[in-house]
């Protein structure tokens, strides 16, 4: 295992500690309400460690709604990010609108010196993200991108095993991130109508599930890009998503290795999960708390040990926890770790490119 591994595992067995110290909550504004993954934030205003001081959303019918849900006051509730901004001075800001406005969060917030976390992915465009980077390295704040798969005991076992050298090294990854598409598993009106829109939210399918699938097999690289990139894509739910893509599968090709993502709205179960092949064995990343590893033997033979795991109280089991500790000095993030600004750039150059394959039939090389 790495230094970097090592000294990462040890902040996290400490960091417990730390939502206790604090002697104050950290102020937290919300930056939209129309993402399905809105209830993450607004559950965790009870927490001790951080208070929603301001949400910006325009649309008061759903602010209502949720806000009762969740037993927050509309008087927190402004209609515009800069209105929220200028009344409540939060710390940092968690965004969950489209994916198109994450660049004017980062527009409104670094100039204040506010940190801020979005929802994957970190963009619709490689522009967009350029122009958010450059707004976060001007204004010294953190930039950090949330995905569900970050949180997954699963997701840093496989790598520690991978690094272990157990099964050799990489010699092919293969992400599935899909269900059966947003409108079949009953997404919210407001979700639906940005995530199926090809501005709003950079595309479909290929966007929304194929950047879990970059961020993972840039994390296992350390950083490093793909040669090329080859994508294609099939809209198989006209009726449901007549404007974008819901089928995609993206091959990434390295000097030593290849990724394959699949990123599907067409499957009938729901799955996020990961396999990893070496050169004497395989990694297989079932669920949240199941990993397997087989060991070859023979010609087609092997063993196979299933590790069972559950959460152990870590920053990486939690995007807010996580977020304040590294806005308060508390962690410092390993290059290129999943929710760092530099994995994701990186994934915005796949995703530029695999949606510019995918329209030209051709394959993308990277510089």
């Amino acid at each position: 295992m790495s230094t970097r591994i090592i000294l990462s595992l040890i902040l996290a067995s400490l960091f417990s500690t730390y939502t206790f110290a604090q002697q104050k909550p950290t102020k937290i504004g919300v930056a939209g309400l129309t993402h399905g993954h809105v209830g993450w934030i607004l559950n965790a205003n009870d927490r001790e460690d951080l208070e929603i001081v301001g949400i910006a959303e325009p649309n008061r019918e759903l602010a209502k709604k949720l806000t009762e849900q969740h037993g927050i006051s509309m008087d927190l509730v402004y209609d515009s990010i800069e209105e929220m901004l200028e009344k409540t001075k939060p710390e940092a800001v968690t965004a969950f609108g489209n994916i198109y406005d994450h660049l004017a969060v980062v527009e409104a917030c670094a100039p204040r010196g506010i940190h801020v976390m979005v929802e994957k992915p970190l963009a619709v465009s490689l522009d967009h993200a350029q122009k958010m980077k450059a707004l976060a390295e001007k204004h010294d704040i953190h930039l950090l991108t949330n995905y569900e798969t970050t949180w997954y005991p699963s997701t840093f076992k496989a790598r520690e095993v991978l690094e272990s050298g157990e099964v050799g090294a990489i010699r092919k990854v293969v992400v599935h991130d899909g269900h059966k598409g947003p409108k079949k598993i009953g997404v919210s009106e407001e979700f639906l109508s940005w995530l199926t829109d090809p501005e709003l939210n950079g595309g479909g399918a290929l966007i929304d599930f194929g950047c879990y699938g970059a961020n993972l097999i840039t994390w296992l690289q350390d950083g490093k890009k793909p040669m090329s990139v080859t994508a294609v894509t099939q809209q198989l739910q006209p009726e449901n998503n007549p404007k974008v893509d819901d089928e995609a599968t993206i091959i990434l090709a390295y000097d030593d290795s290849q990724g394959v993502i699949q990123a599907s709205w067409n499957w009938p179960i729901g799955r996020k999960d990961m396999e990893i092949y070496g050169l004497t064995g395989a990694i297989y990343a079932d669920n949240l708390f199941t990993v397997r590893v087989r060991n070859a033997e023979g010609y087609s033979g092997y063993d196979e040990e299933t590790i069972n795991l559950t959460y152990q109280n870590t920053p990486f089991e939690d995007p807010f926890t996580l977020f304040l500790a590294i806005i308060h000095g508390d962690l410092v993030l390993d290059d290129y770790a999943l929710p760092s600004l530099e994995n994701n750039m990186v994934v915005m150059e796949i995703l530029s490119a695999a949606v510019e394959s995918a329209k030209t039939g051709k394959t993308v090389y990277l510089k």
